[in-house]
Formats: structure tokens, C-alpha cells, sequence
């Protein structure tokens, strides 16, 4: 019985009609969204409002609610 070769068993085979598979950094970049979000909206709780920036008042629920929210749309585009 012969083995196949290394580079034989590493062939990814695409089949026509199928959507490809996300790159590599996909996954961690969406987490990151998330977590950043995240945590923009805990500081400016914890901080009183004073954090990370003061001057937009509320504004920072929206930034922190819409970098949390652009993971949530990597996050349906994942395969």
C-alpha cells in the first residue's frame, strides 16, 4: 500500500456553488469588535461618564453598542 504524499493530504478542494471559508484573521477581528464594545460601555459606566471620552456624553453607548455591533454582523457571516 503506498502512502500519498504530504502535499496530496493538504489539498483543499473547493466545490463550485460553496462559499469559501473565512480567512484566518476573521475570527479573532470579530471577537475583538466584541470585546472592545464591550468593554467601551463598561468604562463609561464605571467611569461615571467621565471615560473614554467625555465630551460626547452618551454618545459613547452608541460607539461602544456599535463596535460590539459590527461583531455581531462578522458573527453572521462566519463559516
Amino acid at each position: 500500500m503506498a502512502r500519498k504524499n504530504r502535499e496530496e493530504d493538504d489539498d483543499i478542494t473547493h466545490i463550485p456553488g460553496e462559499p469559501l471559508p473565512n480567512p484566518v484573521w476573521f475570527k479573532p477581528t470579530m471577537v475583538a469588535f466584541f470585546l472592545l464594545g464591550l468593554a467601551w460601555v463598561l468604562v463609561f459606566y464605571v467611569s461615571g461618564s467621565q471615560f473614554p471620552i467625555p465630551d460626547i456624553g452618551a454618545w459613547n453607548l452608541a460607539i461602544g453598542g456599535g463596535l460590539a455591533f459590527v461583531g455581531l454582523l462578522m458573527a453572521t457571516r462566519w463559516r
